[in-house]
């Protein structure tokens, strides 16, 4: 097997007791790191603080990670325009964070003989918030409902906010200098005694 020391530094190719020498005399554990290679390589370093550097990293990632945050709204296939108009503001603010909405309108009774009616609904709001979102599902009958899935168009705000902080920083803009036009007397003026 090739062997690697704590360092990373070849050691060389060697029996396994050999390396397992090394590695006892060390006080360090033999880790085989590709057991696939022709010969096999192990690497002597101590594997509890390996295993806890992973987990660590994997923390750090796992930290600067994001749910995606669903957002729903519910409609019914005779809402009312003010309703209707609070519902999809409702959508935009959400659109507007970066979040995902998922539109479901419901059918109650005799509504289910009129499908076409919510369609137009979930088609209106689409057509409302357009140039906030894009669409992930469109809309389509799941039992007695119509569901549809928006997708925030999502803005970096933290690159906005620096280049505010900067404009602060600078302070107001002030206007471009204009230099002063130089003011000479005409040709022939009285002033200057030539006539």
């Amino acid at each position: 097997m090739r062997c690697l020391d704590q360092n990373g530094n070849m050691i060389g190719v060697m029996d396994t007791r050999e390396a397992l020498k090394l590695a006892i005399q060390a006080g360090l554990d033999l880790v085989e790191i590709s057991p696939n290679a022709d010969p096999p390589v192990c690497r002597i370093m101590d594997f509890g603080k390996y295993k806890y550097q992973e987990s660590q990293k994997e923390k750090e990632a796992r930290r600067h990670q994001q749910a995606m945050v669903v957002k729903e709204a519910k409609f019914h296939a005779t809402i009312a325009d003010h309703d209707f108009q609070t519902k999809v503001n409702h959508i935009r603010e959400f659109l507007a964070k970066g979040y995902r909405v998922k539109i479901i309108l419901t059918f109650r009774g005799r509504e289910n003989a009129h499908k076409e009616v919510g369609f137009d609904v979930v088609n209106r709001v689409i057509r409302e918030c357009q140039d906030l979102c894009s669409i992930e599902m469109v809309p389509r009958m799941m039992g007695h409902s119509i569901n549809a899935m928006l997708v925030g168009k999502r803005k970096d705000h933290g690159k906005q906010q620096q280049q505010q902080k900067q404009a602060d920083k600078q302070g107001p803009a002030s206007p471009p200098h204009v230099p002063e036009q130089e003011t000479r007397p005409a040709e022939g003026n009285a002033a200057t005694g030539n006539a």
